[in-house]
């Protein structure tokens, strides 16, 4: 981490610095000064790989958000042309190639899903989405060599992370993601001739990348570009942000539900609360410091608070506040309420055997999980402790709320809805 780091003038970097969101930047002081200057463009990029953006890509989110409320204008880079090469970094094989058709439903579901962290228009700092297929898709093969290619060595780009760790563990880099990392730092400086970018912010692990953005400006347009990177989350017990054991942490309300992602940040370790308001919420900071500092069960209503701040900014205050409401219902007075995520099954799938309910409810990822739920007494059906894993669950065992609760432990529970 740069030592520059904690002496920054500008608001942007000062900020930053004082949420978490900082790591590393390449030339801080002349940054520092840029951000002083004048009102800076920066972009953030995100490959179309998904459906959904997810909690992982959320700390990026965050930048672009808090680049606008100082008043700078952030890019939404979304990667229609990078995707179809695919990112190797940090991947033991190669990508599965998606169809443009597929590439562009990804990315328009993806946009709908965080829009909204953003104001997007026409002001001087308002965000811009841009998508690298704009550039990347016109490009000939020939003149995009001799213009840009010539300018990355082999030699330095076998050294890079993404590239090594293919070819230590002698596993396959197609020459398609060897280009990925000339089509990025191409991106970058189109992004500068075409709206004045001069600041990408990425992940630490995309450092490479983006030096070479850098590296790229200063060869073709004699500009000095700059990068900013935020760390890599982890949890206080070393588990990487976003990964819950039912997979990635979805930001987009139809694949996780506003209440499903109030409850992963009502689930976050102690040691976490205050790191992960200042990182993820826009709460001041003079609140968060009171708020981290409570003990027992005065820290669970400071995650309470946390998880109620971090839907609204995602999903809108109306949407946290019932999900807070909803959760306040279950575990405090033990009802069924009707703001739980609920699943449609249709009816002649029952009676169904309560492991496949459970898997289905998705409160277990597999017959083998649920069943070791039953043994340690965590499964319910309609409140009931469920003892026998041979069980069956009839369409007609609904409850007063038309539904089937599946509960697992005390935090878990989902209606499945026979139709």
């Amino acid at each position: 981490m740069s030592g520059a780091a904690h002496s920054f003038k500008s608001e942007f970097l000062r900020t930053f610095v004082e949420r978490g969101a900082y790591y590393d930047c390449s030339a801080p002081e002349d940054l520092d000064a840029l951000f002083l200057k004048e009102r800076v463009t920066a972009y953030i990029g995100f490959d179309c790989t998904a459906s959904s953006m997810h909690i992982g890509n959320l700390v990026q989110l965050m930048t672009l958000r808090r680049l606008q409320q100082a008043g700078h204008r952030p890019i939404l880079l979304m990667g229609g042309g990078t995707t179809k090469a695919g990112d190797p970094s940090g991947k033991d094989e190669t990508r599965l190639i998606l169809t443009p058709e597929k590439i562009e439903g990804n990315k328009r579901s993806m946009v709908a899903g965080v829009q909204h962290l953003l104001k997007f228009g026409d002001g001087p700092s308002d965000a811009l989405m841009v998508d690298n297929a704009e550039w990347l898709d016109k490009l000939e093969y020939i003149p995009f060599l001799r213009e840009v290619g010539k300018h990355f060595s082999v030699n330095r780009m076998l050294t890079m992370e993404s590239v090594k760790l293919r070819l230590d563990r002698e596993q396959p880099l197609s020459f398609l993601e060897f280009n990925y990392s000339l089509m990025q730092a191409y991106d970058f400086v189109e992004l500068y001739k075409r709206y004045g970018c001069r600041l990408q912010s990425s992940g630490s692990d995309q450092w490479g990348n983006v030096v070479s953005g850098i590296d790229l400006g200063r060869r073709m347009e004699n500009v000095q570009l700059f990068g900013l990177t935020t760390p890599l989350i982890t949890t206080s017990s070393g588990a990487k942000m976003g990964k819950s054991v039912s997979g990635a942490v979805w930001l987009n309300a139809d694949m996780r539900s506003p209440y499903d992602y109030w409850q992963f940040w009502r689930n976050t370790e102690d040691g976490d609360v205050g790191r992960f308001m200042r990182i993820f919420t826009d709460m001041p900071i003079a609140e968060i410091a009171r708020l981290e500092k409570l003990q027992g069960a005065e820290l669970n209503d400071a995650k309470k608070i946390l998880a109620t701040e971090a839907t609204a900014i995602l999903h809108g205050r109306a949407a946290a506040d019932a999900a807070a409401e909803t959760a306040r219902r279950t575990f405090e007075e033990g009802g069924t309420d009707e703001g739980l995520p609920t699943i449609e099954v249709p009816k002649g799938e029952f009676p169904m055997g309560v492991l496949a309910l459970a898997v289905k409810a998705q409160v277990a990822s597999s017959n083998g999980e649920a069943r070791r739920l039953i043994q340690n007494s965590g499964l319910k059906i309609n409140d009931v402790t469920v003892s026998d894993p041979v069980a069956n669950v009839a369409a007609s065992d609904v409850s007063s709320s038309g539904a089937i609760k599946v509960s697992s432990g005390k935090k878990k529970h989902v209606l499945v809805r026979p139709v």
